[in-house]
């Protein structure tokens, strides 16, 4: 396995936004003339362990930007309780202040929300969806969702009661621990404690009380659901609900569970540059790096929208 981080993972850049705070971010410039991708991390991840063997392939294509949410990695650091609709107003004020929009909004698990709010509150600066491993909801009934607010309910009296110093010893124990001592999970160690652990809680929090099922069948923007299909957090089934919700989304699968896209990079960034062309070729009538269709000969009749221009003889 290669040496974590990965030498092709883009430097950070920390950036003032206005009236909001100090967040951070990676920039891949991309070929000329190609849409943008955003990319917006998970819970408990940071913009490099939820895409850094994303970055490379997707640059090859697209250009490419990821943030780290707030109270996540590098992110914004607030006295302000953490929602998910902040997360999504941070992404557009830094595409606003980077001169870049409408973008690919790719969302993966929490970011999955944050992507379908960007498109929402700010849909000037969204042209496509890509929704990764990710829902409508994510509590119900299950007994999965029960350990979900366990978990969260535990972590939050932590947080409010434990002194600052045992805060780290709880993030070690809790969100530290799972990672094993492979040199990925020694990095991604290293990644998870600059994460702040009341900011995580109300993450988790906010996770727990989002729904768009009341809207998300407003979406008019191409997009594409990319599905793991032994996910434990988000079942495939609701997976499946979100697209089906969504006028026109496609699904493409993935064999890997929820951490695929760190664990498995091999069967989850296919399906990604999958989605992601699916989107642009809806968007611009073409998969970004193809050639452009030849255009037509004289007396050839025009093609209709989504035809390939008639050959020339």
């Amino acid at each position: 396995m290669s040496p974590f981080p990965p030498g092709d993972l883009p430097g950070g850049r920390y950036i003032d936004l206005e009236g909001r705070g100090t967040t951070f971010y990676r920039r891949v410039e991309g070929p000329g003339g190609s849409p943008t991708v955003l990319l917006l991390h998970g819970w408990t991840a940071t913009s490099a362990l939820n895409w850094y063997s994303s970055f490379g392939p997707i640059g090859e294509r697209y250009g490419v930007v990821a943030i780290d949410h707030r109270g996540h990695g590098h992110g914004i650091r607030s006295d302000e309780p953490f929602t998910l609709e902040d997360c999504a107003d941070d992404a557009a004020a830094l595409l606003k202040a980077l001169g870049l929009g409408p973008v690919i909004a790719v969302g993966y698990s929490m970011g999955g929300p944050i992507a379908q709010l960007l498109w929402r509150r700010h849909r000037e600066l969204v042209s496509g969806l890509v929704l990764c491993a990710t829902g409508r909801n994510f509590v119900g009934v299950g007994a999965g969702d029960r350990a979900f607010r366990g978990v969260v309910t535990g972590l939050s009296f932590v947080a409010r009661a434990a002194p600052a110093r045992l805060h780290r010893r709880v993030t070690d124990r809790v969100l530290v621990s799972r990672y094993d001592d492979s040199e990925l999970g020694r990095w991604a160690r290293r990644e998870a404690r600059h994460n702040s652990l009341r900011h995580l809680v109300e993450a988790g929090r906010a996770i727990g009380q989002f729904s768009s099922r009341a809207w998300i069948g407003e979406v008019d923007v191409p997009t594409a659901v990319v599905l793991t299909e032994h996910d434990l957090v988000v079942p495939p089934v609701r997976q499946r609900k979100l697209a089906a919700a969504i006028p026109g989304a496609t699904v493409h699968p993935v064999d890997g569970g929820h951490d695929v896209c760190a664990t498995a990079p091999e069967r989850f960034v296919p399906a990604l540059l999958d989605a992601l062309d699916s989107v642009a070729v809806r968007l611009t009538g073409r998969r970004p790096g193809a050639a452009p269709a030849p255009s037509p000969a004289p007396g050839d009749p025009a093609p209709r929208p989504g035809e390939a221009p008639a050959r020339q003889r």
